[in-house]
């Protein structure tokens, strides 16, 4: 384990709650009910202000066990009126309006669901036990949440760009409950902590409880981008089925969504000024994200502390151009179609045509001021270039790399400076870096995902990183092949029993828990790694099967994200097993963790 990631083991093996799991983590056994009047109250820390006493002993823990957790540092994004700048970082005591409407809104969305999703953890008990606090006896409520600001002067946590996300939780058997932050982001945290808390009683349809307290928490994320890559290219996935999996990413503390818009098969996303390209590229009209439906679903993901960005892949991966604007695209749909394509159909961007150029001018001038306002990222993509679609490229004439090469990167010279141009920083596939050699700006982010040992040779070469390997984080992997036999090719191993698919097997949610994004990077390096993405490519998956192919697995890449690599172990499995519990009582079509008989009887399914 990381040693910043010491966790107070008190309680634990009677306790499930929580996940993530927090850092500090101290229930008690005493019951508290919480009022449906409940409200927030908000103690800010103004500049230039007396600072509040120490509160509790609670202080001191945080002080002597978790200094390094709470530190100064604010994300919450302000924006220009023209929305045209990039974000920047301002104090939570310098934005306070907004502050307290968007924890307001959370807390009361909180409350909300707590009632409607009715979690009784009958499963989690022993089958015949009465396990519930009597309804009949005094009850001592939870009335308010004191929200308060926590400030320290210095920041000896080498991952200082989580710091900001940081939050403390108290709950006292009195009732008092307050929570500190540094920043809104580490407020949306602690609510979704302080929602795992409670459950809904069986006699009685309004009244929720916890029987936790007292209760310590203090916490903070280990890395700082935690994500999600869902394609909405290949099959339709909406708008409303990304705001549900937004829901689902937020409870997780996930915070980052990557929408890879646009594939060879199909270009689903309105661009303006270039209409076109999804009125022919889509495959149907009806299935078009309007820029409404983007816009909405952004700014759906900043109320929920989850930054939502795109990926436009270029200059692969761009064969539904051709359906708009055919001269653009070399060695479309060519058959057959292997040598030019990891899939089909087949078809890239021409290399080295001026009319290339202008597109991708227009293309990136029309999206970059609209995304701009809800994240600073943009990812250009980069990866599965085909070298042999060049030979058939009469701007190239040419399948040597010792010819691409420099026509690449002028190709991404251009997008980088547009990038730039726009103050967004750029990712790309990790192809552009250590199978080109581009040249890339310093801001550049590189997205491993071919193996383990991509992350340690990024990092090495003075790069920030993102993991989410094919081995361990590929959540379409292990289903099978979605490709028919070619009669004329009887030993395509791919179509023959057992139909495999490239990259068995299935990652199921231990081997993904299993995984140690860090094995094997130098301590060094190790501040280059800024976190990682688990993937689903849309192959084999629509909005029909989207919830099951995400959940419960996302969320087990969520808490290696949160704390490092997991330890695949029962608590582990309670644990996940009761966050997939509160993720279908809130509509999320979750998959199954756990055999109920296992969950009712701890130790009885050990092996």
């Amino acid at each position: 384990m990381f040693p910043l990631l010491q966790i107070s083991l008190l309680f634990f093996a009677s306790v499930t709650a929580i996940w993530p799991l927090p850092q500090v983590y101290e229930p008690g056994s005493s019951t508290l009910w919480l009022s449906p009047n409940a409200q927030l109250v908000f103690k800010w820390n103004q500049e230039g202000a007396s600072q509040p006493a120490k509160p509790s002993s609670w202080q001191q823990i945080l002080e002597s066990r978790f200094f390094n957790v709470l530190q100064v540092a604010v994300d919450y994004v302000s924006r220009d009126p023209d929305h045209t700048s990039a974000k920047s970082e301002i104090p939570l005591y310098e934005s306070l309006i907004q502050s307290e409407l968007v924890l307001e809104a959370a807390f009361e969305r909180m409350k909300s669901m707590l009632l409607a999703e009715r979690f009784v953890p009958f499963k989690f008990q022993a089958r015949n036990v009465d396990f519930e606090p009597s309804v009949t006896s005094a009850k001592t409520y939870v009335l308010a949440i004191t929200i308060e600001e926590y400030r320290i002067s210095s920041d000896p946590n080498p991952h200082k760009n989580t710091s900001s996300e940081a939050y403390s939780l108290e709950m006292q058997e009195n009732g008092s409950a307050t929570i500190k932050i540094s920043s809104v982001q580490g407020g949306l945290h602690a609510l979704n902590t302080f929602a795992q808390l409670f459950y809904a009683h069986s006699e009685a349809e309004a009244d929720i409880y916890t029987p936790y307290a007292p209760i310590i928490i203090a916490d903070s994320p280990f890395f700082e981008h935690r994500g999600l890559n869902l394609d909405i290219a290949r099959n339709r996935i909406s708008p409303k089925d990304i705001k549900r999996t937004l829901q689902a990413m937020s409870f997780n503390k996930l915070n980052r969504l990557h929408l890879h818009a646009t594939d060879s098969q199909s270009w689903p996303l309105e661009i303006p000024t270039l209409p076109d390209l999804a009125q022919k590229g889509a495959y149907h009209k009806s299935q078009i994200w309007t820029a409404s439906d983007l816009r909405n679903v952004q700014e759906y993901g900043q109320s929920l502390g989850v930054e939502v960005y795109l990926e436009i892949d270029l200059p692969g991966h761009t064969a539904s151009i051709h359906h708009s604007y055919p001269e653009l695209i070399t060695a479309y749909n060519r058959q057959p179609w292997e040598p030019y394509a990891a899939e089909p159909p087949s078809g890239q961007l021409k290399l080295n045509s001026p009319f290339v150029t202008l597109f991708l001018m227009a293309l990136l001038s029309d999206l970059f001021p609209r995304t701009a306002p809800y994240s600073s990222y943009f990812h250009l993509g980069g990866d599965e270039l085909n070298t042999n679609s060049y030979a058939l490229d009469p701007t190239v004439n040419s399948s040597s790399k010792a010819v691409l090469r420099p026509l690449l990167q002028d190709f991404y010279d251009q997008v980088f400076a547009l990038t730039a141009a726009h103050s967004l920083t750029p990712l790309a596939w990790e192809e552009i870096l250590l199978d080109w050699d581009l040249t890339i700006p310093p801001s550049t982010i590189i997205q491993t995902w071919r193996k383990p040992a991509s992350l340690a040779a990024v990092v090495a070469r003075g790069h920030r990183a993102l993991f989410g390997p094919s081995t361990h984080w590929y959540l379409d992997c292990g289903l099978g092949t979605w490709m028919d036999p070619d009669l004329s090719k009887p030993d395509h191993i791919r179509t023959k029993p057992p139909y495999p698919d490239w990259c068995p097997p299935y990652k199921n949610w231990r081997l993904m828990y299993d995984y140690d994004p860090l094995e094997g990077i130098p301590d060094k390096d190790r501040h280059l790694v800024i976190g990682g993405e688990a993937h689903l490519w849309g192959e084999l998956t629509d909005s029909v099967g989207l919830d099951g192919m995400l959940w419960p697995r996302v969320a087990a890449a969520a808490e290696v994200l949160w704390r490092g690599k997991g330890e695949v172990e029962e608590g582990a499995t309670r644990r996940l097993a009761e966050m997939r519990e509160r993720l279908v009582a809130r509509g999320v079509g979750a998959g199954m963790v756990q055999m109920e008989w296992c969950l009712q009887n701890p130790g009885g399914c050990l092996h």
